[in-house]
């Protein structure tokens, strides 16, 4: 897939040189870039000079830093724009952390540009993967289905004799993505597109590793899922009704 040229990326980094570089070189391969070096000057982009088809956002900046900022554009009016986070840490918790956060994807410095590119292009295209009604729903305290209750403030699952069931990030989103769109059958690259980053491509049978889990925590069974239905050739549908409410 090639980058089209009217593709408008934020750039997110207190680096001078670094804002430097990667506006002259992106521009050079189609890609319109307004760069920033703070999450305030963030904001004012976001409001005066959008709409964007992707941030790249740096974790360590001045003031607020990459995960708080990220934090904050995935509980916000700007969720639904992908996230290319960069960082000098290359430690595995840190990538996790920012994935977990809502980051579609993360690059450590130093990295070539060329690769940012890359991985850029590969956010855009899982992302134009989905379809138009693929978006996710306005913020509810809870919703509710079957014998359950997903706690969207706190991310986790109450069941009927109100115990807390704990989801991690990307058990959380997947099941998000169900209750938002329930009772439609979802391909397995949707699903993937939504609930993991760069290496999901790697391996195109993970989400059904994902499933798995999800369907424990929900004490589903797989031979009969009440939930969770697989749809052969197609990908999976939640099959029970949504009660879309609050506290």
């Amino acid at each position: 897939m090639q980058v089209k040229p009217s593709d408008h990326v934020l750039l997110v980094d207190d680096d001078r040189e670094i804002r430097s570089l990667l506006t002259e070189y992106l521009s050079r391969n189609g890609v319109r870039v307004a760069a920033v070096p703070t999450g305030r000057h963030m904001r004012a982009a976001l409001e005066e000079s959008g709409p964007f088809d992707l941030i790249i956002l740096d974790l360590m900046l001045p003031g607020e830093d990459g995960l708080t900022l990220c934090r904050d554009l995935r509980s916000g009016k700007h969720k639904a724009i992908p996230i290319l986070m960069l960082t000098a840490r290359g430690e595995e918790a840190d990538r996790i952390l920012g994935l977990e956060m809502g980051a579609d994807d993360y690059l450590v410095k130093p990295f070539a540009p060329r690769e940012l590119l890359a991985r850029l292009r590969s956010v855009l295209r899982r992302t134009r993967m989905l379809p138009p009604n693929m978006r996710e729903a306005e913020n509810t305290s809870v919703l509710a289905f079957g014998e359950w209750q997903l706690d969207t403030i706190a991310r986790h699952l109450v069941d009927a004799q109100d115990v807390v069931v704990p989801l991690s990030g990307a058990e959380y989103r997947l099941l998000r993505v169900f209750l938002d769109h329930p009772q439609k059958v979802l391909s397995r690259d949707q699903l993937l597109s939504l609930t993991q980053g760069r290496e999901a491509e790697l391996f195109e049978r993970s989400i059904d590793l994902l499933i798995s889990r999800l369907r424990q925590r929900l004490r589903d069974d797989a031979r009969e899922p009440r939930y969770i239905k697989t749809v052969r050739s197609e990908g999976y549908v939640f099959s029970t009704l949504v009660d879309k409410g609050s506290p």
